[in-house]
């Protein structure tokens, strides 16, 4: 069995026991939780990686789907006795999740001038324009990991009334802020970029500007929920954007049984 995560293939076999510790070149670990892509390995993984954030000699912990790479600098941790550590926090975090995610809002505006391929995704699926908006803008998308561009979230919890396939021939620029919807995916383009996802509106908002004292709005483990705005707001919101005086809205997301977020 292969397990897709982000654009790596990793073999397991049915009879894998998890979790695995492998070395990742000369100065990382990757700490596999699983095989499949859910929202309850994600805590385990967001969890591990803050137990692991304050072990000296750990330079950094990159969360992926089911997997956390663990860069180290040999000179201050040995690969054994980072491997006992990260046994001992898997073993105390099975019953203590974190789950302190938070809701971040971004304004969408999906008028046909932003949202050219927003027909084609109502064919598919055999809806209305407007429908597509409603359960596009009517969930709360986990961000299991960032990649591909600097703020770019790998979300999950897409209708699967709105997977739809991608562009046979990518773009070769898709405008920064646009949305769009690839497979059983939606994100953010939060730069100029070459794409093949299906685009159905942008937002004004910046998840990456280089130019904040934190350079990235979110990241993995919180939730963004887009809502619409008409065009006129859309030019508001970037304008105010553009001043530096417009605010995400951030709610903290419900936690529910098990500690996980509703």
């Amino acid at each position: 069995m292969f397990l897709l995560i982000g654009v790596t293939m990793f073999p397991f076999s049915s009879q894998t026991v998890f979790p695995q510790i492998a070395p990742a070149g000369d100065h990382a670990l990757l700490v596999t939780l699983g095989a499949e892509v859910s929202p309850v390995l994600a805590e385990r993984v967001r969890t591990l990686r803050s137990a692991l954030s304050s072990v000296s000699g750990v330079e950094a912990c990159v969360p992926a789907y089911a997997s956390l790479l663990v860069l180290y600098e040999p000179s201050l941790i040995s690969r054994s006795a980072l491997t006992r550590r990260i046994r001992h926090a898997l073993r105390q975090s099975v019953d203590h999740a974190t789950a302190s995610a938070s809701v971040f809002y971004i304004p969408v505006c999906y008028d046909a001038c932003f949202g050219e391929d927003l027909s084609f995704v109502a064919q598919h699926a055999g809806l209305s324009e407007e429908e597509v908006i409603a359960l596009h803008s009517g969930t709360d998308y986990l961000i299991y990991m960032m990649g591909f561009l600097p703020g770019f979230a790998y979300l999950g919890g897409l209708a699967p009334a709105l997977h739809t396939p991608r562009l046979d021939v990518p773009r070769a620029l898709i405008p920064a802020g646009s949305v769009g919807i690839g497979g059983s995916q939606t994100g953010l383009y939060p730069l100029d970029s070459p794409g093949g996802w299906r685009i159905i509106g942008r937002s004004p908002i910046k998840p990456y500007d280089p130019s904040r004292p934190d350079p990235f709005l979110y990241q993995a483990g919180h939730y963004l929920h887009f809502f619409p705005v008409d065009r006129h707001e859309y030019d508001l919101i970037a304008r105010d954007v553009a001043a530096g005086s417009y605010h995400v809205e951030i709610q903290p997301m419900p936690v529910g049984k098990g500690g996980l977020p509703q």
